[in-house]
């Protein structure tokens, strides 16, 4: 298998990403793992590391407002694959994870001697995903408002992600270290964009890329 120099692991659940480091790092033994528990930090790593071999992202990572991330990192960063790392194992979920860019899915109940073989196979530029998964099925059309977000610049794309949150335009500036009157120009930027007219038609349109709630001890 290729050792690659970097991988990025996005999970918030320090059991298994500690767990699945633990092993991947006795058989990947020249390669820098990155971790990130938020999307904040992921954002940083992806920042810091654009030269990075791939990307392991859980869905669910605090933030993360179901497939908008793995969108917004496929259109920004589309050099670097991004596999998916879920507890959520339906065939629905795999196959929008699939169409909306990822190279592979990978169920959290996946044995690690698997996981380390779609690992290798992603880096060698193929497609992972559970044998029991067919691809077959129609994904329904979510194409428009995955592109509408896939248009936004990164700025842009943090602060929607804070509107999600709830946030004010001046905590928002705040923590941006810009002035409100930037956020409002990013907002009018952003609505023209998503084709919306406020805040609350924004993240309307944004749940749409939300994954479908199952019984599940994921978070």
């Amino acid at each position: 298998m290729i050792q690659p120099e970097k991988i990025i692991i996005a999970d918030d659940h320090p059991l298994f990403r500690q767990a699945l480091l633990g092993t991947l790092k006795l058989k990947l033994t020249q390669t820098l793992w990155l971790e990130a528990q938020t999307i904040t930090e992921l954002e940083q790593q992806l920042s810091d590391h654009s030269d990075s071999d791939l990307v392991l992202l859980d869905l669910h990572i605090p933030g993360a407002h179901g497939f908008n991330t793995l969108i917004h990192i496929r259109n920004h960063f589309p050099q670097i694959p991004v596999v998916v790392v879920s507890a959520h194992e339906d065939h629905e979920t795999i196959h929008k994870a699939m169409g909306y860019g990822a190279a592979g899915f990978i169920p959290k109940s996946t044995p690690v001697d698997d996981i380390y073989n779609a690992i290798g196979q992603v880096l060698l530029g193929n497609i992972w995903t559970p044998e029991a998964y067919s691809a077959s099925a129609p994904m329904q059309d979510n194409n428009n408002i995955a592109e509408r977000v896939a248009s936004l610049t990164q700025q842009q794309y943090r602060i929607l992600m804070m509107f999600a949150q709830g946030m004010l335009n001046k905590q928002i500036a705040y923590d941006l270290h810009v002035s409100e009157a930037t956020i409002k120009a990013h907002a009018t930027a952003i609505f023209r964009k998503l084709d919306v007219r406020n805040r609350t038609q924004a993240v309307i349109a944004i749940s749409q890329l939300d994954i479908a709630e199952v019984q599940l001890q994921d978070n």
